[in-house]
């Protein structure tokens, strides 16, 4: 009973410059049931070939016109990642030692001698696919590995980001009873970058990192955050120390949201004239403190506090404004100034705020 034949769908070019070379090596390859053999006798036209038919073996002979095997296959060799495994043979009737050794210096996989041996041939090319399919096998186990390593990773940091909005939600709680005030500055924030020509994805990280801003007030006591009257000189040095312990909460992170939160965190209580919290000033302070700077005030000015009343939206905008150059970045000022006169301008739907 004759056996089925089987048929084997590996991607081969044999390039040769003797057409009888190439119906020979063909008829070889067509009879154990190679059925994808593309070939040339031409080869400059290898490299459209290779874009094109992306084989698993090349066939080559050494000594062509216009360019010999040692060329192609260091131009097949420069298209491959350093570690790809792509089996590239050279079959040459020129076995002198020197002819050998460029051909293997140059790349080639393997050197054999004209004319072959069909069987030898054969049982290479069965050898040569088996490692190359191994590779390719490895190839896509490795990159299934890192893709749940990036998708774990991603989600270890998105839980992480998602705690910590959870904290900043409950050191609000301690002085602002809606929890309002996060989101609040988060918006304001966002629409403020947004005017200043930030791209929307950067408007997008504002939104999150700025709601984080005063996540450090969970390390300050009740008795100073929520003190009625002035703070003494040495409670204010605690207050401000809700700065640091925000930073060092949220450093270490490789969360884009969270290094922007960090640097909010750390900055926004600098003014401008350099009387903050830590002496810096003008583009000392990162862009992303000076916005939220204004937000918190702002925000701050128009709600109520342990220590003081609610201020009219008017007179908080005019103190603002009157700050410009002092306490806040001017061109900041101009943008909050902008985004308060005409809120229409920039769409809403575009910023995601924190949940």
């Amino acid at each position: 009973m004759e056996t089925a034949r089987v048929v084997k769908l590996e991607r081969i070019l044999v390039v040769d410059d003797q057409a009888a070379n190439i119906v020979l090596l063909r008829s070889l390859l067509d009879d154990e049931g190679y059925v994808n053999v593309v070939s040339t006798t031409d080869p400059r036209e290898v490299g459209p070939i290779l874009e094109g038919l992306g084989p698993d073996l090349i066939l080559l002979d050494l000594h062509m016109p216009h360019r010999d095997g040692i060329d192609l296959v260091e131009e097949i060799r420069n298209h491959l990642s350093a570690d790809e495994y792509l089996p590239v043979v050279i079959l040459s009737s020129d076995d002198s030692p020197d002819a050998r050794r460029r051909a293997l210096a140059a790349g080639a996989t393997d050197f054999l001698r004209k004319p072959v041996n069909e069987e030898e041939l054969l049982l290479r090319i069965r050898s040569w696919l088996e490692t190359r399919f191994v590779y390719l096998a490895l190839q896509d186990h490795n990159e299934l590995l890192e893709s749940r390593v990036l998708e774990r990773t991603s989600q270890l940091e998105q839980a992480k980001s998602e705690l910590l909005e959870r904290l900043a939600l409950a050191a609000e709680y301690r002085d602002d009873v809606t929890g309002r005030h996060i989101h609040r500055v988060s918006r304001s924030s966002a629409l403020v970058a947004s005017a200043l020509g930030w791209e929307e994805a950067d408007v997008d990280l504002m939104a999150r990192a700025a709601a984080l801003h005063d996540v450090g007030k969970i390390g300050i006591p009740d008795k100073i955050l929520l003190k009625p009257t002035k703070l003494t000189a040495g409670e204010f040095e605690l207050m401000k120390r809700h700065t640091t312990i925000g930073g060092r909460i949220m450093s270490g992170s490789s969360a884009p949201s969270l290094r922007l939160a960090e640097e909010i965190a750390l900055s926004h209580h600098e003014r401008w004239d350099g009387r903050g919290y830590n002496g810096l000033s003008r583009e000392a302070i990162p862009l992303s403190g000076r916005i939220v700077a204004i937000a918190d005030v702002y925000d701050a000015l128009v709600h109520d506090r342990p220590y003081k009343k609610a201020w009219g939206r008017e007179r908080a905008l005019e103190e603002v404004s009157r700050q410009r150059g002092h306490q806040f970045d001017p061109d900041v000022v101009d943008a909050f100034l902008h985004v308060q006169a005409h809120p229409a301008t920039i769409e809403p739907d575009t910023i995601r705020l924190p949940a």
